[in-house]
């Protein structure tokens, strides 16, 4: 088992090798401030009413909103793979309350562990795995360690959430609670 591990680790270190290049790391706390900064200018420049030139701009997003968000995307994915909301939650220690938000709040916006554990739970792909971090404005680039190791997980078809939590550990990254 642990020639095993370690093989699997040393394949891990040469995902991280081919994609992650030091000039393209990025430090976390300045991402999130300058993000915090991309959406106050975003606020300060949305559209008041709707006039004349915007009109069709606005029956392009009230025409697209509902087709892909969150809630719709993943109890899609649920659906497709013929699983109950309890198989769904339990896999990956997610509490029943925030699942039961997710499916009743079409507003609700989780946070992108929430996402990723979720996608570990139903196995996804990673373009499938792509969808539903998109449908919840959230993507992984390959500019962290944190990231990639989550990408090279679905892409290895890694689902255990212990097998997640100990390539995450190998880089000092932050762990899953469960």
């Amino acid at each position: 088992m642990a020639e095993k591990e370690e093989k699997l680790k040393e394949k891990l270190k040469n995902y991280i090798d081919k994609y992650l290049k030091e000039e393209n790391l990025v430090c976390n706390e300045l991402t999130i401030r300058e993000s915090q900064v991309c959406e106050n200018i975003a606020y300060v420049h949305r559209p008041r009413a709707c006039s004349a030139k915007s009109k069709p701009l606005d029956d392009f997003i009230d025409g697209n909103k509902d087709l892909n968000d969150f809630q719709t995307v993943l109890f899609r994915m649920i659906e497709e793979r013929n699983l109950n909301d309890s198989e769904v939650y339990n896999k990956v220690h997610i509490d029943r309350r925030l699942f039961s938000k997710i499916r009743s709040d079409r507003n609700y916006h989780p946070s992108k562990e929430t996402v990723i554990l979720l996608g570990l739970s139903l196995a996804l792909n990673v373009k499938e795995l792509e969808e539903l971090l998109d449908s919840a404005a959230y993507s992984l680039p390959k500019n962290n360690y944190y990231d990639l190791i989550i990408r090279f997980c679905f892409v290895n078809r890694i689902y255990d959430i212990i097998s997640v939590n100990e390539l995450l550990e190998e880089y000092n990254c932050r762990l899953f609670n469960f």
